[in-house]
């Protein structure tokens, strides 16, 4: 039952649906696409003709302003640039010279105080070596009358010797006379005899002593003088030792370093103060030894100098600045060599500051000991160079020239890097117009603007620059041909 309703559903629907329309061909299709492609190309064709073109304009060759500079060659002199610290010409340890308590000290005595030259630093306590002082007069006094009683003693005896000589001959006179008498006479008797020549031999014996005293007197005055001499040099050293008890500023003096104060005792071999000059100031300045082999201004040898050491240097004028304020400088001059270090390779000099190195106008702060500087010394000269500015020459050596109205490069060689500037010895001729004007890898030829400098004006003469404005031109409409 089921399945005839079914079939009969299928029949009526079957019936019911409407004919299925049948597509164009595919060739209709392609083909309908193309005409309307054509229609269209067609249209922008027409629609083109009927635009008129615009005038064409007539641009000027792109033109790069550059500033330029007439290159000559002069001789540079070479500064050698350094960095060093300042410090006081003249610096002296004070050291206690004889032992005591100090009694004074200067009221001014502090680190950084200036003393004036000739001003008592501090004393120490005198009254040992007063005491020693008049112990050393007395002494001397004592000598001197012993040289002066010496010598009258000296002067009576030398007078008493005629006297005694006289009452010696008159004795043996009279021994003689009676040894005569009796031994041809028979007068007188033995002990008579034995008396006179008792006589004689104690008259003999008093000439003798004298004598010997008087033979002995220059020794004696001899030695009483040395006594003197010695005396006085102990008095001498006791002087000493009292001026040694007083310390006065050598130099007008500021005080590096104090280490005394009233009631302290102190003893010979102890600093107890550093005392600096600062009216003389140096700076020992390294310098890489290449440069001082180079550059440095040594003087013709001199056979009477040390064999094996530098030879002197000329007195080369240096500019110092400050590290921490380079407007403010200073003039010195180059001094000396005072070493080589071998370990850096360096070669230090001595710079003396050459001026008044207070504060001023326009100087806050006077140049002191300590301050670093950077020291600028003017060398040897280097021959026919040119000085061009760092930036107009590139990294591996060229430099660019204006020639005309267009742009050049040429291969220099750099003899010296200083500060902003660049010396060259080859690769330009004399009035070369080098730009300066930095340029990131300009094209070879390409059209410059430039104002000619003073320095190049009227280089040339009239028919060359005739020849050389010629060739630019016809250089310009060669690159214009190649654009």
């Amino acid at each position: 039952m089921n399945i005839d309703t079914d079939a009969q559903d299928g029949i009526s629907s079957a019936v019911t649906m409407p004919a299925i329309k049948r597509k164009p061909p595919i060739i209709i299709r392609v083909a309908l696409g193309v005409f309307i492609i054509l229609i269209g190309v067609a249209g922008k064709v027409w629609l083109t003709s009927l635009r008129e073109p615009p005038p064409l304009a007539e641009l000027p060759p792109l033109k790069v302003h550059v500033e330029v500079k007439a290159a000559y060659p002069e001789d540079c002199p070479v500064i050698i640039s350094g960095y060093g610290e300042v410090h006081a010409l003249a610096s002296v340890a004070v050291t206690p010279k004889v032992a005591g308590e100090v009694t004074y000290v200067h009221p001014d005595l502090e680190v950084g105080k200036v003393i004036e030259d000739g001003e008592l630093l501090y004393r120490i306590d005198q009254r040992d070596y007063l005491a020693a002082q008049a112990q050393g007069r007395a002494q001397i006094e004592r000598l001197e009358i012993l040289v002066q009683g010496l010598k009258q003693q000296y002067e009576s005896d030398s007078k008493r010797l005629e006297t005694i000589k006289r009452a010696r001959d008159i004795a043996h006179e009279e021994f003689n006379r009676d040894k005569t008498l009796l031994k041809e006479e028979d007068v007188g008797s033995e002990s008579m005899v034995n008396l006179s020549e008792i006589n004689y031999r104690k008259a003999q014996d008093a000439y003798d002593q004298v004598q010997q005293a008087i033979d002995l007197y220059p020794l004696r005055i001899k030695e009483a003088e040395a006594g003197l001499r010695a005396g006085r040099s102990a008095l001498e050293l006791a002087d000493l030792a009292l001026e040694r008890t007083e310390e006065y500023a050598p130099f007008k003096a500021r005080i590096q370093h104090k280490q005394i104060e009233v009631g302290q005792a102190v003893a010979p071999g102890l600093i107890v103060l550093l005392l600096a000059n600062d009216s003389e100031l140096e700076v020992s300045v390294p310098l890489d030894s290449r440069d001082a082999r180079r550059w440095l201004p040594f003087l013709e040898e001199d056979e009477a100098e040390a064999p094996n050491w530098f030879r002197p240097i000329a007195l080369a004028p240096c500019r110092l600045s400050w590290t921490e304020d380079p407007s403010v400088v200073w003039d010195g001059t180059l001094q000396r060599v005072e070493r080589f270090d071998p370990m850096a390779r360096t070669v230090t000099v001595a710079i003396r500051i050459s001026e008044d190195t207070g504060a001023s106008a326009g100087r806050n702060l006077p140049l002191v000991e300590g301050m670093f500087c950077k020291v600028e010394i003017t060398g040897n000269s280097l021959k026919s160079v040119y000085r061009l500015p760092s930036w107009a020459v590139t990294f591996d050596g060229m430099a660019y020239v204006a020639e005309g109205e267009r742009l050049r490069r040429v291969k220099v060689n750099t003899v010296r890097n200083q500060g902003e500037d660049s010396f060259v010895d080859e690769g330009l001729n004399p009035g070369d117009l080098v730009v300066l004007t930095r340029l990131v890898d300009p094209a070879p030829g390409i059209l410059l603007e430039y104002e000619m400098p003073e320095a190049a004006a009227g280089l040339l003469p009239p028919e060359k620059e005739d020849s050389s404005s010629s060739a630019d031109a016809n250089l310009g409409q060669t690159m214009d041909t190649a654009s």
